[in-house]
């Protein structure tokens, strides 16, 4: 492979080329990884050179659980990540630091070279015929922290998840489905006792197909949009000022919605791009999903929490595995380094009907 990066983009690369996960020895013969690495690099080599000649563009995976109630006007994903990240019960958390709001710089450089990397496999993706009739399927494997409120961390073993979520655009009080330990477990919008029912309509809460392809295409606007759509729902939750994180909540919510959805191509482009706008994205070396596929990850340290958040791509393909978070600091919920979730997504499909699986357990290639 030749070598044609020079100054920053050469020390990106490097710095990239270092970061990349050390061969799985038991999964791959003598000398398939570095075929592999020097695929990805031939990739970002690629990148420097369109980089001439072109403008750059310059919430931890806290899961929905059994028997879900959506709040009536919150956020179906967001919404659940945010009461979550409440519950986990970390200490009264450090201001924010240069990787808040307070900064404005964007990822690394090696960060945003793979990130527009990932965006542009991304964004070769075939198009989906999505009926609003229809249900987007996602089966998973997951391990969550079921630990006590502020207590150590306590990691369920790794298990199969599958769920079903309504794709018709109007307010719905059924959302979806989910199938976990072998119950079923309805995800429905919650209703306060004597009030009428009020159903939710496809949006950040729920991102169906329809929605997310309706969402803006240049990164930029995306961004705005998703923090206008942020903003709303804290607002709407009388979320206190110190609770609140812009860039931190733009990452955890990226995350959110590229983990249990059926993403447009383009719309998952600009995610990605998005993503490489955000202030404290960096390069996660040795990324591991509840798979154990090992992969490259991307990710942000949520200083409040005290936690890193990494979604994690294949080495050699660039798509989207899963996602782990673990711990960067000692605290109440364990040492520094103890995982508390993670996941991996094992088939993305579109079904006609709520317990249906397309492929009968089978692994997919529509991740």
């Amino acid at each position: 492979m030749n070598d044609r990066t020079a100054g920053p983009d050469r020390a990106a690369h490097e710095e990239l080329a270092r970061l990349l996960p050390a061969p799985a020895e038991r999964d791959l013969p003598p000398g398939r990884h570095l075929h592999h690495k020097d695929t990805l690099m031939r990739l970002i080599d690629q990148d420097g050179d369109r980089a001439t000649v072109r403008p750059r563009f310059p919430r931890p995976a806290v899961l929905l659980r059994p028997a879900v109630l959506l709040p009536v006007a919150g956020l179906a994903l967001g919404g659940v990540l945010l009461t979550t990240l409440a519950v986990a019960g970390h200490d009264p958390a450090p201001a924010p630091t240069a990787a808040g709001a307070a900064s404005r710089s964007t990822a690394p450089r090696g960060a945003a070279v793979l990130l527009d990397q990932v965006a542009s496999v991304a964004a070769k993706k075939n198009e989906q015929k999505v009926g609003e009739g229809q249900f987007v399927y996602v089966r998973t494997v997951q391990a969550a922290n079921e630990g006590a409120f502020d207590g150590p961390v306590r990691l369920t073993e790794p298990r199969v998840r599958e769920v079903w979520m309504a794709q018709e655009p109007g307010p719905v009080i059924d959302v979806g489905l989910i199938h976990e330990d072998g119950s079923y477990f309805p995800i429905t919008v919650g209703v306060p006792d004597g009030e009428p029912a009020v159903g939710s309509p496809a949006g950040l809460g729920r991102p169906t197909y329809a929605w997310l392809a309706s969402l803006p295409t240049d990164p930029d606007a995306l961004l705005r949009r998703l923090t206008t759509e942020i903003t709303r729902d804290q607002d709407a939750r009388d979320t206190p000022a110190g609770d609140r994180d812009r860039d931190q909540d733009a990452f955890d919510t990226i995350g959110e919605l590229l983990r249990e959805t059926l993403m447009p191509p383009k719309t998952a482009a600009a995610l990605y791009k998005a993503a490489a706008k955000i202030p404290g994205v960096t390069v996660d070396p040795g990324a591991v999903d509840a798979a154990g596929r090992p992969g490259i990850g991307v990710a942000r340290d949520n200083t409040r929490a005290g936690w890193r958040t990494a979604w994690i791509f294949d080495p050699v393909t660039l798509e989207y595995l899963g996602e782990r978070s673990y711990l960067i600091e000692d605290s109440s919920l364990g040492e520094k380094g103890t995982l508390i979730n993670e996941s991996a997504v094992l088939e993305r499909a579109v079904v006609d009907a709520l317990r249906e699986e397309p492929s009968g357990g089978k692994p997919s290639t529509t991740t």
